[in-house]
């Protein structure tokens, strides 16, 4: 399977499949401005907007914390036993 291929097939994945995908046990972190944490997080406070957040993700995309530092995401994913993955 080439590179474009394997880019495909992986672009068809439904959010059904990546919601299993792993077991429950992978994760992403992404950063996020303030702007965009009350879409992703309805009961966070109100945060001072341009500021640069991280948010832990499960496969599927949902989210599971929110933080002011990648470090912080990537230890609560270690401590929950997630993988954490590179999302491009």
């Amino acid at each position: 399977m080439t590179h474009d291929t394997e880019h495909e097939a992986l672009a068809d994945i439904t959010p059904e499949a990546l919601a299993v995908l792993g077991g429950g046990e992978i994760a992403y972190v992404r950063s996020i401005k303030s702007e965009d944490v009350p879409s992703l997080f309805p009961q966070a406070p109100e945060i001072a907007p341009g500021m640069t957040l991280f948010t832990l993700h499960a496969a599927d995309g949902t989210p599971i914390m929110l933080t002011d530092s990648r470090e912080a995401a990537l230890a609560n994913a270690m401590q929950h036993e997630l993988v954490t993955v590179s999302v491009h």
